[in-house]
């Protein structure tokens, strides 16, 4: 039984190695429009090179001892953009642009009703799915994130779009299900942007786009990543964050280990399980597992360790490979120590 308790697992995305991104191009900017001259390899060889960085992920992740995997994203230019960018309805050859923390950012355009086509993520799924037997996560843009990247020259309504984008996610979530996925998460980080909008609709369009997924959900939020967001300017509490116990996702992915919120706040979410950041992103040292362990015996003061699962506090495709590998290491290791101490 304590096997199956504490299950580790990653946000998402896995440090693309430096002959596949011009990385020096990646830590300067999040893109919301495409960006294909971030990639090292000229566009006939491109895919089998994305195949074969996400072969190291998918291998580092085993290495490492996690129990929950992904693609690490090796193919994504940003979260959201490779999946937000391929819908109809967009001009990406005249972008918009919205105010974000970081200024003035180029996103796309919405010109026609959002629509998906095509499958996204269905061959990334199937080729992870391919080559690991770990249970695989692959993760999607949230419909209310991909509404607030984009100026909207269409709908005039916020709501009717993102339940558009509801729509075109929950295709593509039932397609990668069928593919193999085991998890299907939603990547929500602008609901703490904008509370106010996400009180409004966001609890009704991210359900919307899981509606009648039958493998287990995940709604991840954060405030930004750590290399674009220095650990002193972060909250140390969520602005929207127990709405989501109206969700029908299972899952709550929430960063704690940076911001060091007060995680009194899990008991906002029963009974949902919560996967918990556990591992400090903007921290260059890499965690000793005892170290994990303490962070996970905080949040067994408040969760039971059925309904934990440690991982890191985001993403972490902007740190070195060599210290992302050392810290989600620690993660299973430190997630092994309270294990054994349940037994």
């Amino acid at each position: 039984m304590a096997d199956s308790l504490l299950q580790t697992t990653v946000v998402g995305s896995y440090p693309q190695p430096d002959w596949l991104v011009n990385r020096d191009m990646l830590s300067k900017v999040v893109p919301r429009t495409r960006l294909k001259e971030i990639w090292r390899v000229a566009e006939p060889f491109l895919q089998q090179a994305q195949d074969d960085a996400t072969l190291l992920a998918i291998r580092d992740m085993e290495r490492a001892g996690l129990d929950i995997i992904t693609d690490g994203e090796m193919r994504r230019e940003s979260y959201s953009n490779h999946f937000a960018t391929a819908l109809e309805g967009i001009d990406l050859e005249r972008p918009g642009f919205v105010t974000a923390r970081s200024g003035k950012t180029a996103v796309p355009r919405v010109v026609g009703k959002i629509r998906r086509t095509r499958p996204v993520e269905v061959r990334d799924m199937q080729f992870l799915r391919a080559n690991t037997a770990k249970p695989a996560k692959i993760t999607l843009p949230g419909p209310f994130t991909m509404g607030q990247q984009v100026q909207d020259d269409f709908y005039k309504d916020p709501v009717a779009m993102c339940m558009d984008y509801a729509q075109a996610v929950n295709e593509e979530a039932h397609e990668l299900v069928k593919a193999g996925a085991d998890v299907i998460q939603l990547d929500e980080p602008w609901l703490r942007n904008n509370p106010d909008e996400a009180k409004r609709y966001a609890v009704k369009v991210i359900n919307r786009a899981l509606e009648g997924i039958t493998v287990p959900t995940v709604v991840h939020l954060c405030f930004g990543y750590a290399a674009v967001v220095p650990g002193l300017s972060k909250p140390t509490g969520y602005s929207f964050l127990p709405q989501l116990a109206d969700t029908i996702a299972q899952q709550i992915s929430i960063e704690s280990a940076q911001p060091k919120i007060d995680l009194g706040v899990l008991k906002d979410l029963a009974p949902k399980k919560v996967m918990l950041g556990v591992i400090d992103l903007n921290d260059p040292e890499i965690e000793t597992p005892q170290k994990i362990a303490e962070r996970i015996r905080a949040g067994l003061k408040y969760l039971p360790p059925d309904k934990l699962l440690p991982a890191p506090d985001c993403g972490m495709k902007y740190l070195p490979r060599t210290t992302a590998f050392g810290k989600l290491k620690a993660l299973a290791e430190g997630a092994a120590i309270v294990r054994k101490e349940l037994s």
